[in-house]
């Protein structure tokens, strides 16, 4: 439901307008995200389709839902690296690694996973750490044309250098370029990193827990939402999680502040890693 504000400005209206539209009429559900970012986004999608104001673009989108998937681009951010935040990956492999050894099986979710750069960043250290053979890789978007990307593996040579890189800080075991094949301008990665990974359309705005995980890397998602819909998202990582399961958040992004705090414990908190308590008050008092 739109809430209507006396300060409200011609723009804030239009605003309102497309984002309620986006949700009733394609179920995209934009309207927890933080309104900056948001608006911003929107101003982009509105030149880019020509539109003097956001009631142009409101218009085009109700009645060319063709041009959806292009919008959900605008709206969606896809701009990562392969082993982004090299420490974060070295704390993977050398803390929490020796943990997820431990279970017979183990399953990790990538929320928010773009174009697949975190997954293949996962895929190849799982590989190196010989967990690879019993791990299931969740690689989760909102964004369709995106996870085709992330299907397909395909990246910019010209990124390789910047990729090699922070895998070698990460930690890496070999040389990244063990992993792909150049040609044409191109890098094409192993088509067996993705031989156990399932790649699906999965909304944190309205979508539910589906699966319990061992590991769940959400980074850099969170902080493109408003502090309900982080709640909302944390509560999925949550009971997505069983005790001693591990969250892994992008670098300005944390649970301090949020109501699912009680359900974590500090792990490697300089790198963002938390993992799941036992048992939260909230499911304590629920059992009695």
């Amino acid at each position: 439901m739109m809430i209507m504000r006396s300060e409200d400005t011609l723009e804030d209206i239009e605003l309102d307008l497309l984002i309620e539209a986006i949700w009733r009429r394609y179920q995209y559900d934009f309207r927890d995200y933080s309104r900056t970012s948001v608006l911003r986004r929107l101003q982009r999608a509105q030149a880019h389709f020509g539109h003097a104001n956001l009631s142009g673009l409101l218009d085009q989108i109700l009645h060319e839902p063709e041009c959806l998937p292009e919008l959900i681009g605008f709206l969606t951010i896809q701009v990562s690296d392969m082993f982004r935040d090299p420490d974060y990956f070295r704390a993977i492999r050398e803390k929490v690694v020796p943990h997820l050894r431990t279970w017979p099986s183990i399953k990790v979710w990538i929320a928010g996973c773009a174009n697949g750069e975190e997954f293949y960043s996962l895929a190849i250290l799982f590989r190196e750490e010989g967990l690879e053979d019993r791990t299931l890789f969740y690689c989760t978007d909102i964004n369709t044309a995106a996870l085709a990307r992330a299907k397909a593996g395909i990246f910019e040579i010209d990124r390789l250098p910047g990729f090699s890189r922070n895998y070698r800080e990460a930690g890496g075991k070999g040389s990244l370029s063990d992993y792909y094949t150049a040609n044409y301008g191109v890098a094409r990665f192993d088509p067996t990193l993705r031989s156990r990974v399932v790649f699906a359309d999965h909304n944190l705005a309205s979508d539910a827990v589906f699966s319990e995980v061992h590991f769940v890397s959400s980074r850099n998602v969170l902080i493109y939402f408003d502090r309900a819909l982080q709640d909302r998202a944390l509560g999925l990582f949550a009971r997505s999680l069983p005790p001693g399961g591990f969250l892994g958040l992008g670098t300005k992004e944390t649970v301090l502040f949020s109501p699912e705090r009680e359900n974590f414990a500090d792990f490697a908190p300089d790198e963002k890693v938390w993992r799941r308590r036992s048992h939260s008050s909230q499911e304590a008092a629920y059992a009695e």
